[in-house]
Formats: structure tokens, C-alpha cells, sequence
């Protein structure tokens, strides 16, 4: 076993896009086994555009990851040292862990570290069986309590939240339009994922496009990016829609924020809902949305798709991927393989 531990710390509160001053790597001893507890093997980091706030130093649902301190991710990682009769050696967890190679978790933190049922591949536990499918399942059910013949539109659809959340409304019998920024996604959204229809903003208006595709409105609107796409749902909106704000990946690095969506009222006169959510509501309820995803992609009803990266030297690299609109699908790295 090695005797080092490398590791990407937080290095400076990002003030606009994350730069090569944001992270610093460093090498740092072993980590030694915690009474009660479990020394981790880092295997997959997912990476998710949430993870931009978690630098800024402003109270959220999550306290910020603190300065000099290894960046916070979801992960899978395997049991390599174990102290903790749930969690024997070599077994297989997910949970909140960070950038390092190695970890130490003491007997608390074990409790919050999902085992992998037996069979389930690393990537898939972090894209449509972990954190992104169980957001889409809660936001778009729960939040969005869709109806057989609606109308959904999507912004970043061919991300790894957006993608699922478009074919649970497939599987519940909803019409969707996807807003994805590249032909290639758009034609990943309709041939895999069974979208009825896209948009690519980069090439379309999409203000004026949402309403080509939904003459009689836009009744649920998944919204992953926020700022002028925001503004382009609201304007298409049918009455009573709802609007599931999962997400603002436009504006996660602005310096400044910026000017909230213009045409508000049409909140008013369209008498239309608008929530935010975040899966921490949803805690108590895992099991209910891991079984039914469970059932789905395994039946071949939801696809996914993993874009994975390799190296460590390649962390702070990859996570910029989600903010440059290069991935499609779920943004994983693959560190190691299991043992």
C-alpha cells in the first residue's frame, strides 16, 4: 500500500469562473484508521454544477467547503482498511467523500455511506442510480405532479439530471421538448432517450422556438440553467404550468449576479407555480426512488450515459467540462477500479 495521499484543495474563493489559482494539489500522508470507522480508496468523483456554490462563502443548504480543505464530491470509493462491522474491507460505498485518493471516515460519517448492491457498476451508482437520477425523480414527480398528455420542456437535457428527467415524463406519458447546446446532443435526446422534439440554443431563438414546438404553452418546465432561458420558458408558459427550479448553471460563475428573468408577471397573469427543491427534502424517501429507477433501467425504459475522464491530475479539468457545456450525460472520473 502507498504511503501517499494526493489531494485538490480548495485553494482561493473563486470570484467568477473556477481559474488555476481555485485548486492547489498536494500530497499528504496516509490517512490512519478511525476507531469505529474505515479508510477509503477514492474510485469515481462525480462532478455536478451544485459543487460551483459549495466554494463561495454565502449560507446554502450546505455549509461552503472551507479554504485549504480537500473540494467536496460525491463518490465511489472501497473499503481498504475497516474497523467497522457494517462496512467490512473491501466493500463498495457511495456517499459524500472529496478530492483525495484516500480517506479516513470515522464511525459517524460510516453512517451516512451507502453500500453498492452487489453487481451495480461504480458509474452507473453515480449517474441514473445515485445523486442525478434521484433528483429527476423527486424534482419532475414530486415537484412538477405531471399529467398524462402534458407538455415538458427541458433546459440542459442532455445532462446528466435533464436526460432523466426527460424519459420519466416519456414513461408517464407527457410530450417533452429537450434544450440541449449541440446537434449531437439534440440527436442523443430523440434517438436514445425517445424526445419528442429539441432545441439548440446555441443555432435557434429559443424564446421563439419553445412556442413553434408548444402553441398551447409549456405546462411543466425542468429548468437546469436559469438566467435567459428562464426567461424563455416563463414567456411560453400554458396556465397553470409549474416550473421545477433544479438548477442555474448560466450564472454559477458570474462575479456579480445578474438580472433576474424580465417577464415575471406572466407568473400573475398565467397563475403559473415556481419551486425550488434540493434532494436533501427527500432523504426519508431514497429507497422509494432508487427501487422504481432501479426497475426502469434495468427493463431498458431510461438509458444513461456517462462521460467519463481519467487521472487525477485531471479533477479541476473535468469539473470546468460541466460549465464549458463539453459533457453529455453524467460527468464522472474514473480514478481506480475496485479490487
Amino acid at each position: 500500500m502507498t504511503d501517499k495521499n494526493r489531494q485538490w484543495l480548495l485553494n482561493e474563493r473563486p470570484q467568477g469562473p473556477i481559474n488555476d489559482n481555485t485548486f492547489r494539489l498536494e500530497t499528504a500522508a496516509m490517512p490512519a484508521l478511525p476507531n469505529g470507522g474505515v479508510v477509503l480508496k477514492t474510485l469515481y468523483l462525480s462532478f455536478d454544477p451544485a459543487m460551483r456554490g459549495w466554494m463561495d462563502d454565502v449560507p446554502s443548504y450546505l455549509p461552503p467547503v472551507p479554504l485549504n480543505e480537500p473540494m467536496r464530491a460525491s463518490a465511489v470509493a472501497q473499503v481498504i482498511e475497516s474497523d467497522n462491522t457494517d462496512l467490512p474491507k473491501g466493500t463498495l460505498v457511495m456517499g459524500m467523500l472529496s478530492w483525495q485518493e484516500y480517506c479516513a471516515c470515522d464511525a459517524a460519517t460510516c453512517a451516512t455511506l451507502n453500500a453498492l448492491p452487489a453487481g451495480t457498476p461504480p458509474a452507473m451508482a453515480l449517474s441514473s442510480f445515485g445523486i442525478t437520477g434521484i433528483t429527476a425523480y423527486f424534482g419532475f414527480l414530486d415537484v412538477g405532479q405531471p399529467k398524462a398528455g402534458e407538455t415538458v420542456l427541458v433546459s440542459g437535457a442532455a445532462g446528466a439530471t435533464g436526460s432523466v428527467v426527460c424519459q420519466i415524463a416519456k414513461l408517464k406519458g407527457c410530450r417533452v421538448i429537450g434544450i440541449a447546446g449541440s446537434d449531437e446532443k439534440c440527436s442523443w435526446l430523440t434517438d436514445t432517450c425517445g424526445v419528442d422534439a429539441t432545441i439548440n440554443y446555441r443555432t435557434e431563438d429559443l424564446t421563439k422556438r419553445i412556442g413553434e414546438l408548444a402553441p398551447d404553452g409549456v405546462d411543466i418546465f425542468f429548468d437546469n440553467v436559469g438566467a435567459d432561458t428562464l426567461e424563455a420558458g416563463l414567456w411560453n408558459m400554458a396556465d397553470f404550468g409549474r416550473i421545477v427550479l433544479c438548477g442555474s448553471i448560466a450564472s454559477y460563475n458570474d462575479a456579480e449576479p445578474r438580472p433576474g428573468p424580465r417577464n415575471m408577471f406572466i407568473m400573475i397573469k398565467r397563475r403559473i407555480r415556481m419551486q425550488g427543491f434540493v434532494l436533501l427534502d427527500y432523504l426519508d424517501r431514497i429507497d422509494e426512488a432508487q427501487a422504481e429507477i432501479g426497475e426502469w433501467v434495468m427493463s431498458g425504459k431510461i438509458h444513461s450515459r456517462e462521460d467519463i475522464q481519467e487521472g487525477f491530475e485531471n479533477i479541476p479539468a473535468t469539473l470546468n467540462r460541466l460549465f464549458d457545456g463539453k459533457n453529455i450525460g453524467k460527468q464522472l472520473l474514473r480514478l481506480a477500479d475496485p479490487e
